[in-house]
């Protein structure tokens, strides 16, 4: 086959995708699984390179990286991570401002992509207990991260590859800052226009959650242990107050009711905290450390607390338990589960735990380790069994350790003793040698369709290049430009942008590097702004979730549509492409 028939092909396919995307709600996996098989039919690609994407160092990376922040989940330390980002940000704009600074610093100097791999489930948790729609922050924090990385030479591997192609090609290289000329007032325009138009420019994508909620409530009762700390500051400041989805009812000291906590109300050991909410709440507040439930059976049970799970159960009409409370019916003994918690025809159960007379119907949330489910289900006495998503209690006493292997997978690549991959590698196998991690939970933690949508990617940016069609899309912009040295600059940055939009940000870099030196060359000017341009275009990659690993890792947590980052990306690429355009030639004389 030709390359003018490849070329059509790939066009063809790379059109289909982008339709589906647009219009369509299908899975993205689905989509760029779909075209790689296409590419491989119709023998545009062989299969050995079709399937190189999912041997790609990065794609093994971020699989491993999604190990390494299952322990940190697992010991409660993301939903820490999650409190720290967030802290009492109450609105979308402090959120966003709270998260992207950080993570433009962080990225300066770090990969951007185990940046954001590592803060996506903690993104979610702290929007969450702020009341943000995690639609809301996962394009900020993407953005952030690609912003971060414009500011040094290491923030991205496309910065090292460019200067990398530059000193190949004699035309000398960049110093690790000398980058951030240009890359701070690009990224410090990036977030201001993140803070001032991404509240209205982001979706929401909470209502049909929202639609779709669970209405029973539960009335949960936890005990405030000695060494909790949320001990000694207010209800307000320890964020007892505006937890998402549960409301404190009261608190029970020395034998007194508090009702109506006020704000100003300080926790004390071995209060009695009583909460009402959602199931999907209740999970979330047995995550806060040294908060345990007031039920004393749940530790009589057999097995540590973090093997074990939540399970809701409605109470059958031949139940021996109808008309006994629920101390009366001594679950432990008979089910080998504990009643934490009891919901009636959606509302509120009143009373204390132990004294609530059981009913048929009633919904049960109980404790109990994931063997005794399957017993639950096959006895009369109940109906409709399921688990509890995610909700083992973390394991605080592990936390540490998981901090600790964190930070040295960290330490480790950034000072280049080993590369992202084997330190995420070791920290990976290090989180389940010493049992900070559960083999289920580590294979539970892998976002497989994520891994295929980069690793499709890949292949589909392969046969851009190898088909011509990347080079077929340069030659118009170009010639466009009748020589004038600007707008010669500003055909490269948008040749550049659209090569970051269709195909991997290194592979756009690549393709549009010797059409910059050729460009450059034709006018007679220096070769070093037109390679600085093509470094800032590359890396810069708002407009397609395709264009950056980092938009694509998003994608499907966010439950966003390929028009959400069309709606977003367009303008913050005019808004950053236009800072860069001003400064680069400033710095680096045409």
């Amino acid at each position: 086959m030709h390359v003018g028939a490849d070329a059509s092909i790939t066009a063809t396919i790379v059109v289909a995708v982008l339709a589906l995307l647009w219009a369509t709600r299908a899975p993205p996996d689905l989509v760029f699984g779909g075209a790689l098989l296409a590419l491989v039919l119709t023998r545009v690609l062989p299969l050995e390179a079709a399937l190189a994407g999912f041997a790609n160092q990065g794609v093994i990376t971020v699989g491993m990286l999604y190990v390494v922040v299952a322990g940190l989940r697992e010991t409660g330390g993301v939903h820490w991570l999650g409190r720290r980002l967030f802290g009492t940000a109450r609105n979308l704009r402090a959120a966003t401002w709270r998260l992207t600074l950080p993570v433009a610093a962080l990225s300066a100097f770090l990969n951007n992509t185990p940046v954001v791999a590592m803060l996506i489930p903690a993104v979610r948790d702290g929007g969450r207990a702020s009341g943000i729609p995690a639609s809301k922050l996962l394009i900020p924090l993407s953005y952030a991260a690609i912003l971060g990385g414009t500011i040094t030479l290491i923030g991205t591997s496309t910065n090292l590859v460019v200067d990398g192609l530059m000193r190949a090609q004699g035309v000398g290289g960049l110093g690790v800052l000398e980058l951030a000329w240009v890359g701070v007032p690009t990224a410090v325009a990036g977030l201001s226009f993140l803070l001032l138009a991404g509240p209205r420019l982001l979706p929401d994508r909470s209502g049909i959650r929202r639609t779709l909620a669970d209405p029973r409530e539960y009335v949960v009762e936890v005990t405030v242990t000695g060494d909790c700390p949320l001990i000694g500051r207010t209800v307000e400041a320890a964020g007892l107050r505006h937890l998402p989805g549960l409301f404190l009812v009261e608190i029970e000291r020395d034998g007194e009711i508090l009702p109506a906590v006020g704000p100003e109300e300080r926790v004390r050991a071995s209060d009695r905290l009583v909460f009402a909410g959602d199931v999907e709440s209740v999970v979330d507040l047995q995550r806060i450390r040294g908060l345990v439930p007031a039920e004393p059976q749940v530790f009589k049970l057999e097995g540590e607390r973090h093997r074990r799970l939540l399970v809701e159960a409605v109470v059958s009409e031949t139940s021996p338990v109808v008309g006994h409370t629920v101390r009366e019916a001594r679950f432990r003994n008979r089910y080998d589960a504990v009643i934490i918690a009891v919901a009636r025809s959606g509302k509120r159960v009143k009373g204390k735990l132990g004294d609530v007379h059981l009913r048929a119907g009633d919904t049960l949330l109980m404790e109990t380790r994931p063997s005794v489910t399957e017993r639950l289900r096959g006895s009369r006495d109940f109906y409709l069994v399921s688990r509890v998503a995610d909700s083992s209690p973390p394991r605080f006493d592990r936390a540490l350790l998981a901090v600790a292997l964190l930070a040295g997978m960290i330490a480790s690549a950034a000072l280049g003793w080993l590369t992202m991959l084997e330190a995420a590698l070791l920290a990976a196998g290090a989180m389940l040698l010493t049992r900070t991690l559960r083999p289920d939970a580590a294979r539970a933690a892998i976002e497989w369709p994520v891994l295929i949508t980069i690793a499709s990617a890949f292949a589909l940016g392969t046969a851009m290049e190898s088909s011509g069609l990347a080079a077929m899309l340069a030659r118009p912009l170009v010639t466009a430009a009748s020589g004038h040295p600007l707008a010669t600059l500003l055909a490269i940055y948008l040749l550049t942008a659209v090569f970051s939009a269709l195909v991997t940000n290194n592979a756009a870099a690549v393709l549009a590097f010797p059409i910059a030196l050729e460009a450059a060359a034709a006018i007679g000017a220096s070769p070093v702004p037109f390679a600085v341009t093509v470094m800032m275009a590359a890396s810069a990659s708002f407009v397609t979730p395709i264009g950056y690993q980092t938009n694509l890792m998003v994608y499907g947590p966010g439950g966003y549509r390929f028009g959400d980052f069309v709606r977003i990306g367009v303008p913050m690429t005019v808004v950053t492409a236009t800072v860069a355009l001003l400064v680069i030639p400033r710095v680096w004389p045409l």
